[in-house]
């Protein structure tokens, strides 16, 4: 997730260009006028010296914020953006920028970072795990292929039929996982929506008990995918029913399941991840989840609990 910065009231950049160049305009009419009126009372040596010593001090000060509101800002999130080219994460941000406009610019490529390094991460996560989860049923095709070329009795053969028609299932049924994945990272409406509008509309078939209403910035029908994921994901693991409502600034989601074990809940979020591939489990589901809530400016988080799963929803 992109870092905060945070707010510190500066100079807008604006200001400080538009005052720059108004005390040099302002500061040799300035000397003149002073020279014309003072003139005769300082002597010419005392006069210059005095005017190059303002102009000298107000050069400084002028140079010291340009240095403070604007270069250092800038050599800073060059920095941050080089350590995010080479994959780096050794130039963090600094808490605070310069001036409002430099602030919304890092905000905005802390952010484009972030959401480049997620991809990037994705793209490698699925280039192992569609290796890895297309290997079996690609090697049991081919087998079962394999021995069907070969003189095999009628009741294998229905068997290696079998066997193919699965193994193909479960290819397609990853093949779709990934393209509901990648569909879920496009960006999304950011409404907003309100849960009494959106939970009427969810059929999951598990009951879904609304305690209490709130709006969040996130497109109705995308808001209506998150929690239909999770109300099914919670149905599969033997959940009866789903609670969801404000808790805080945050949306909590809570089911009466048998919960996450310890072991899992650092993994929940990883595509393809799941503890139901006997019974058909992609592990797309809470990763296409997290995916659609970030893509919406958004994230979720698994909160501790001694029974159920528990997730807090933050934008």
């Amino acid at each position: 997730m992109p870092t905060r910065i945070k707010q510190k009231w500066r100079p807008p950049l604006t200001l400080v260009i538009g005052g720059a160049l108004a005390a040099v305009l302002a500061a040799p009419i300035i000397a003149i006028g002073y020279f014309k009126v003072a003139g005769f009372i300082l002597g010419w040596g005392e006069t210059t010296l005095m005017i190059f010593v303002i102009a000298l001090v107000l050069t400084a000060l002028l140079g010291f914020l340009l240095w403070r509101l604007v270069l250092r800002p800038v050599w800073a999130l060059t920095a941050h953006a080089i350590a995010i080219k080479e994959g780096r994460g050794d130039a963090p941000l600094p808490e605070h920028f310069g001036t409002p406009e430099l602030t919304s610019l890092a905000q905005a490529v802390d952010e484009m970072g972030s959401t480049l390094m997620d991809r990037e991460a994705g793209l490698r996560a699925y280039t192992n795990h569609v290796t890895h989860e297309l290997k079996s049923p690609l090697t049991s095709l081919i087998g079962a292929a394999e021995l069907l070329e070969a003189d095999t009795p009628q009741k294998d053969r229905v068997q290696l039929i079998e066997t193919i028609r699965v193994s193909s299932r479960k290819m397609q049924d990853q093949l779709e996982a990934l393209r509901r994945l990648a569909s879920a990272r496009e960006p999304v409406g950011r409404g907003p929506s309100t849960l009494s509008n959106v939970v009427p509309r969810i059929e999951t078939g598990l009951p879904l008990l609304l305690q209490g209403d709130m709006a969040l910035p996130i497109d109705e029908d995308a808001l209506i995918a998150v929690l239909t994921h999770l109300a099914q994901n919670a149905a599969a693991h033997g959940a009866t029913r789903l609670s969801l409502g404000p808790d805080g600034d945050d949306l909590r989601i809570s089911d009466d399941g048998p919960g996450i074990a310890p072991g899992n809940r650092t993994r929940v979020f990883e595509p393809f991840f799941t503890t139901r591939r006997e019974s058909g489990g992609t592990g797309m589901g809470l990763a296409i989840v997290r995916s659609m809530l970030r893509a919406a400016g958004g994230d979720i988080r698994l909160v501790p609990s001694d029974t159920g799963a528990v997730f807090d929803i933050t934008f």
